[in-house]
């Protein structure tokens, strides 16, 4: 009697204990490009900006530093190129 139970009991076990025919994993979505460039464009107006102020803020003329501002991001964050076509 207790063979008889023991046989599927194990057989239960190694198959609930394999996990590979319970759990599938689920495709991630990929990452749209249009969405990375919107943040990356965010990024960079917000930096600009704020760069730009604190340029002014220290005596700079504002076309001046709007132009000082877009070439330390550049310089800085040249590798953000995600969202944009070659």
């Amino acid at each position: 009697m207790l063979r008889l139970l023991l046989l599927p009991a194990l057989i239960l076990m190694a198959v609930v204990s394999a996990g590979c025919f319970f759990s599938k994993k689920t495709p991630r979505a990929k990452e749209a490009p249009a969405i990375a460039a919107d943040v990356e464009e965010s990024f960079r107006k917000r930096w600009v900006d704020k760069r730009t102020a604190e340029l002014a803020g220290q005596g700079t003329a504002a076309e001046a530093a709007r132009a000082q501002a877009e070439t330390e991001f550049r310089d800085r964050y040249g590798f953000t190129r995600a969202g944009q076509k070659k």
